[in-house]
């Protein structure tokens, strides 16, 4: 294995795939820490506290690989394409354009990728627009978990414009560099540019957890979770490259004296057909009582049970139904 891997960099075009990908997921990573300009300082400091919770901010947070806690460029990070791929999806059901596009092979799907980047801004603008809102008001409450001990946090201070417009601009140019860095790492680099980004915001803070497991001396852990990281990881890989093999055998026809084909061969079909998006889907959904609770939630009465209710169960991890 350890000689499969020292004949991966001997191969030049292999290897340049490689640093390629990895200098973009390095850039990406860098500008997750290069703060929006025209925020408080102070705010993100409490931002950064408060997405160590659960809920929709540490959602956001998890996704946008820390970028958002610290409410840097990479802040919304590709959450509007995976949102807007989504929603092609849907509508290409619906729109007989859209169906006619799908239907035209690799054509109509660069049709389709070229509308999923215009849908993609359009729903980046508006997210843009209602977290400065919401967080440049104090009203981001919303967006903790069901607790009603949230603190406001009030990004700016000075009031929102000419400052807010420049924070909306800075979050939609980050959303479109993403973009086109996954679409770079797709053409020049390996793999699906867009599941490499997402991979790198998921796992960016594993290597601070195993460090501070290996800082307080817990050996027997630490190799335990390096031992589950690893197993996940084969299983993740072995799934994502299984396929199932439909047999298909041509018939055979005469022409002449010449009998042909009678060839036999299979169709593969992924096992893994959506990927991650359903897994996505579904963690937004569950994530609605939550932001629902917090718009309409009481400290006493029914609401306070609900609030309680979808505190334990859908927001802390050790519920049942979770």
């Amino acid at each position: 294995m350890l000689s499969n891997l020292k004949n991966i960099f001997k191969v030049p075009d292999l290897r340049n795939k490689i640093l390629f990908t990895l200098m973009m997921v390095l850039l990406y990573r860098l500008g997750a820490h290069i703060r929006v300009p025209g925020i408080d300082d102070l705010a993100v400091r409490q931002l950064r506290e408060s997405a160590r919770e659960q809920g929709a901010l540490g959602f956001l947070n998890l996704f946008s690989g820390g970028a958002f806690s610290s409410f840097a460029i990479f802040a919304l990070g590709i959450m509007p394409y995976i949102t807007s791929s989504i929603i092609m999806q849907v509508l290409t059901v619906v729109i007989p354009k859209l169906e006619e596009w799908q239907q035209e092979g690799a054509t109509g799907q660069r049709k389709i990728t070229q509308w999923t980047r215009y849908v993609a801004m359009a729903i980046a603008l508006l997210q843009a627009a209602g977290l400065t809102f919401i967080f440049g008001q104090g009203r981001g409450s919303a967006f903790f978990t069901a607790s009603r001990n949230a603190p406001d946090i009030v990004l700016l201070p000075d009031g929102m414009w000419p400052r807010g417009l420049l924070v909306i601009l800075s979050l939609v140019a980050g959303t479109a560099l993403l973009m086109w860095m996954g679409e770079l790492i797709s053409q020049r680099g390996i793999g699906n540019g867009m599941s490499i980004l997402i991979f790198a915001s998921v796992v960016s803070s594993l290597p601070f957890s195993y460090y501070s497991i290996l800082q307080s001396k817990k050996w027997v852990v630490f190799g335990i979770l390096i031992a589950i990281s690893i197993g996940i990881l084969i299983a993740v890989v072995r799934v994502e490259l299984g396929q199932r093999r439909i047999p298909v055998q041509f018939a055979k026809r005469v022409v002449g004296r010449r009998q042909y084909g009678g060839q036999s061969t299979y169709i593969p079909l992924k096992v893994n057909q959506a990927g991650i998006v359903p897994i996505i889907f579904a963690s937004s959904v569950m994530l609605l009582p939550v932001l629902l609770t917090n718009i309409i939630g009481s400290d006493t009465g029914w609401r306070r049970t609900v609030t309680v209710w979808v505190d334990r169960n859908l927001v802390s991890s050790q519920g049942l139904l979770y």
